[in-house]
């Protein structure tokens, strides 16, 4: 049996640096690659739907960042999974909202702080084993992406809000548009001045 948690990040080590490119696809067993996959798939797909225009640059960015910051300031033990990577994510989405004041995207803040919520306790330095470090440098990543591209996504939204206002097709309703308003006598009395 292989041991690929020598692949993962050594902290200010040569040898570590394949970490930064490799530790995020390597995970310690079964359970620990499907506890990192669902949330990542999951953030993934709302980063890509939400922030298209800077969806892949930021999950690169996150993805580095989060390595690079392993492997300066960890402890000097191996670090492996994507976890730090799902922090990244949780926070670029949360802090998105939060630097834009963005009703849409403080909303999807709050529904993805509410799903992970727990994700916060793995920040703390309690639990043998976790690579905490990993879960709050992802975060800090996440912090630093968001705002990185913050104006770009910004750009992007009001370009998108300009476009739909320019295509809104002259609408047609099968009800007058003042039914609510006036009573049956009086749309009769209308019909009738206009020869109806």
């Amino acid at each position: 049996q292989t041991d690929f948690g020598a692949f993962g990040i050594y902290p200010r080590t040569t040898i570590g640096l394949r970490g930064i490119l490799f530790a995020p696809l390597i995970h310690a067993n079964i359970q620990h690659l499907i506890s990192n996959s669902a949330p990542l798939f999951l953030l993934a797909v709302l980063i890509l739907y939400f922030y298209p225009r800077v969806a892949v640059r930021s999950l690169a960015m996150i993805y580095v960042l989060t390595g690079v910051a392993v492997w300066l300031f960890a402890r000097n033990v191996f670090h492996i999974g994507a976890s730090g990577v799902v922090y990244g994510l949780v926070s670029f989405v949360f802090w998105s909202g939060i630097f834009r004041r963005n009703l849409k995207s403080i909303i999807l803040a709050i529904i993805v702080t509410f799903l992970y919520s727990g994700l916060f306790l793995g920040i703390l330095p309690n639990q043998p084993g976790i690579s905490w470090e990993s879960h709050l440098l992802g975060g800090l990543a996440g912090i630093i992406t968001a705002y990185w591209y913050k104006e770009e996504i910004e750009a992007d939204e009001n370009s998108e809000q300009a476009k739909l206002e320019e295509q809104e097709p002259e609408q047609s309703f099968f009800l007058n548009r003042d039914v609510f308003e006036k009573t049956k006598t009086e749309r009769s009395r209308e019909q009738q001045e206009r020869g109806w």
